[in-house]
């Protein structure tokens, strides 16, 4: 065990240890402290900070995160910073909710039961843990396959907190991906997994008035489909809008299942999205983008100040719904993002 050094947040006054050759976001998520986080590779900027005392070294990050300005102005990002003595650090957001539900990131061994075609492009994978994993909704966990070259991924869990054991995730297949490239062939039943969590601050808020509206394109659909059935299975009362964005009809899924959900719960409705239904005749759903038809909504149903909303999927999706939710008034502070970005390696 090599030396520790002592962490203070401010303003909340939170104290960690962080141990050397470890970084200040691992060492809050061993434990269990959740900080804002994003990426976790110095790409997002999602846990800048200011370093208000002590001596620290980053390692490489994107200067897109975090530019030379602030760098000389004593920014530092969470995730690609190392401790040479105790530190104080200054949160420049923070949010007391995620704070105190934090759980402490673990490992945990699993095996891979299965995979399904969802769409020509979009896989259900489904592991078993040897141990039930807790986790809040819309949160992911890193799953790593083993061998002479680990692949690691980040991935939204699509089961709810109460399935903790057998966890379900929505992937979306990319042609020379890494790792979704084996979802149709070397990740058979029976595959050995490790996988590493939860992650992520983009998870259900509880008691909350208003409605709900969630937003997915893609794999986004994972976290959404976990978000939705916690809010259903936990009573609470409120309408809830899911506006999910696709290319084509072929590109959708679960209708039935949306349709199920609807037939039960008459405050929650489906909304998908097609930016390339182009002359199909036999789409008379909403066209074009997602965010465009978001807003459209928000318009009419004059929903804009009292909603909770959560937005899971590609950054040019979370990048061209961000201005149409501060046109309608949408509180920042309700507003919860999960940007889904490319892996570096």
């Amino acid at each position: 065990m090599g030396a520790t050094n002592i962490v203070r947040l401010h303003p909340v006054g939170v104290e960690f240890e962080v141990e050397e050759d470890e970084t200040v976001l691992n060492a809050a998520f061993r434990q269990g402290i959740a900080l804002p986080h994003g990426c976790k590779e110095g790409q997002c900027s999602a846990c800048k900070c200011v370093l208000t005392g002590g001596e620290v070294e980053l390692k490489k990050y994107s200067t897109f995160a975090l530019n030379e300005m602030e760098r000389s102005q004593d920014h530092i990002l969470l995730c690609r910073t190392l401790a040479y003595s105790d530190l104080d650090i200054e949160l420049l957001n923070y949010d007391a909710d995620v704070l105190s539900k934090s759980i402490p990131v673990k490992s945990f061994a699993g095996t891979v039961t299965g995979v399904s075609a969802l769409t020509h492009d979009i896989r259900r994978l489904d592991i078993t843990l040897d141990q039930p994993l807790k986790f809040w909704a819309g949160q992911y966990v890193d799953i790593t396959l083993p061998g002479p070259e680990a692949i690691t991924r980040s991935f939204s869990m699509a089961n709810t907190p109460g399935e903790g054991q057998n966890l379900a995730f929505i992937i979306k297949k990319y042609p020379n991906g890494r790792f979704s490239s084996k979802l149709d062939g070397d990740l058979a039943a029976g595959t050995r997994v490790d996988v590493r969590g939860p992650y992520g601050t983009c998870f259900r808020r509880e008691d909350r008035t208003g409605a709900m509206i969630l937003v997915g394109g893609g794999s986004g659909m994972s976290p959404l489909w976990s978000i939705l059935h916690d809010q259903v299975a936990s009573g609470e009362d409120r309408p809830v809008y899911f506006f999910y964005g696709a290319r084509t009809q072929g590109d959708l899924f679960y209708l039935d299942r949306f349709a199920g959900i609807a037939a039960d719960n008459p405050r929650f409705t489906f909304v998908p999205v097609l930016s390339h239904a182009g002359e199909d005749a036999t789409w008379d759903g909403e066209k074009g983008f997602v965010h465009e038809v978001v807003g459209a909504h928000l318009r009419r149903l004059g929903l804009g100040e009292d909603v909770d909303v959560y937005a899971c999927g590609p950054a040019p999706m979370i990048e061209a719904l961000t201005p149409v939710l501060q046109m309608n008034d949408v509180d920042t502070e309700r507003t919860f993002f999960d940007k889904f970005t490319p892996a570096s390696h």
